[in-house]
């Protein structure tokens, strides 16, 4: 029964679509800017970096409240309670399952699962962002390497990257199409033009 409820009141956090209501608030409908997601890159593309900024603090922090709440109430299935977060955030049913691509989400649950694999996960983001300029490649590469970091040092982690890698991968579909026929844009810090 606990398993249940682990499942249920963790996916309810990482459903909250933060970027959604953060931008309604502003009178700017999320829904129809870029490519439609609720995600920190997307807000940031309507042209707000402080609503972006607060997108991914609090995508991220409803990560690490839906692990950190669980292992103090139940002392146990974490991994679970992780899965569930950023399941909600991905599928949220409030926006009929069409949710964000999960990175906020996951950092988040990795800070509280493991401050050396999401803090590997972070600087690659970074480094990568910082030589390629793209927001969807930095994402790609920096859960790989988490992944395969934690395969060998950090097992904690590794069954909710596990999961989550390939569901990042998938909501990052039409990222990596355009990345391979070269027609993805880059960060542009001007103009927010990327995807």
């Amino acid at each position: 029964m606990d398993k249940y409820i682990i499942l249920f009141i963790s996916y309810f956090i990482g459903s909250i679509p933060f970027g959604l209501i953060l931008t309604r608030i502003n009178g700017i409908d999320i829904k129809k800017v870029g490519s439609g997601n609720i995600g920190a890159t997307n807000v940031l593309r309507a042209g707000s970096k402080k609503i972006a900024i607060a997108t991914l603090l609090l995508d991220s922090l409803k990560g690490f409240i839906a692990i950190y709440a669980m292992q103090n109430i139940y002392h146990d299935h974490t991994s679970l309670a992780a899965i569930a977060a950023i399941l909600g955030h991905m599928f949220p049913i409030w926006l009929k399952f069409k949710g964000g691509k999960g990175i906020a989400t996951t950092i988040g649950v990795l800070l509280a699962i493991n401050l050396y694999v999401s803090a590997i996960f972070i600087c690659t983001w970074a480094t990568v962002f910082i030589i390629f300029r793209y927001s969807s490649l930095s994402s790609l590469i920096a859960t790989i390497v988490s992944t395969m970091i934690s395969l060998f040092y950090f097992k904690n982690a590794l069954v909710v990257l596990i999961v989550a890698t390939p569901l990042i991968i998938m909501r990052h579909y039409e990222n990596i199409i355009r990345l391979m026929k070269r027609e993805e844009h880059k960060f542009c810090a001007k103009k927010v033009n990327y995807h």
